[in-house]
């Protein structure tokens, strides 16, 4: 038994450690580990491969306890209308001058800053220009509750209708993006020069020069942040993971909630 006991504690040390290395395949390996672990917790005492697959399966159904107790009534405004803002208190967002400062270090200029009131979710973004390159890249703080997040985007469109964002959105993202959106998500821990590097490698790998962008306004970024959402919100209504619920509002469909809960398992198997 004290063997068995050594073998499960192991095996989560191993898990533990991997997930310290930022290279992807000991990230997965850590999820591996995880897994591993909870069929043997439920396979050594009891000596059960049944009980074993069913802490297994616990990982993998776990979301569909949030999809249903909270998605399913959830619902989503067709457009968002954002109005300027003052910057969120420091308590609830103490990073907000650092960031800056480190954007507006590589040539950004401040065009905006703007929110958005919805139900009991306040977004406030904090937009910035940078006229070399006609890129954009905002801060976005999301609060709800006692829960908030942040993230940072940088973007770029090009003549043709594409747009190419680089950003660090923490969880798995849970709407479709335009089929003309080319999306690259980073690490949260990286430096916004490296951001930055990071978004020049795509529009490299894309062949897209400094003629094929699209010139921005710095007075259109807060329409422009509107009509992409609400032209995010439509596709997904064609696409059927959303649906009309009524008062300019829309709710997720068993389409979508499957799409979300198919978004939770692979963010769980990256684990980036």
């Amino acid at each position: 038994m004290c063997s068995s006991l050594l073998l499960v504690l192991g095996v989560a040390v191993l898990g533990l450690g991997l997930r310290t290395f930022r290279h992807p395949i000991c990230r997965r390996l850590s999820v591996a580990c995880l897994l591993f672990t909870s069929f043997l917790i439920g396979y050594v005492p009891t000596g059960s491969w049944a009980v074993g697959v069913i802490l297994v399966a616990f990982w993998i159904l776990l979301p569909w306890v949030e999809i249903i107790a909270r998605v399913r009534k959830l619902r989503l405004p067709i457009e968002r209308v954002f109005s300027e803002s003052s910057p969120p208190r420091d308590e609830l967002f103490p990073f907000l001058s650092l960031l800056t400062e480190e954007i507006e270090s590589q040539d950004f200029t401040l065009a905006d800053e703007v929110s958005c009131q919805w139900q009991n979710q306040r977004q406030f973004v904090r937009l910035f220009h940078r006229s070399t390159d006609e890129s954009q890249m905002a801060v976005c703080l999301i609060h709800q509750g006692r829960i908030a997040f942040c993230y940072v985007s940088l973007m770029t469109r090009s003549r043709g209708g594409q747009v190419f964002l680089t950003w660090t959105y923490p969880f798995a993202y849970s709407l479709k993006f335009l089929p003309s959106t080319r999306v690259q998500r980073v690490r949260s821990d990286l430096s916004i020069e490296q951001i930055c590097e990071a978004h020049r490698l795509m529009l490299s790998k894309a062949h897209l020069d400094s003629v094929d962008v699209q010139p921005l306004v710095p007075d259109q970024m807060r329409d422009l942040l509107e009509q992409d959402l609400k032209d995010q919100i439509e596709h997904n209504v064609r696409t059927g993971l959303l649906t009309p619920a009524g008062n300019r509002e829309v709710r997720y469909t068993w389409r979508g909630m499957l799409y979300l809960w198919s978004r939770f398992l692979l963010d769980f198997v990256r684990m980036t």
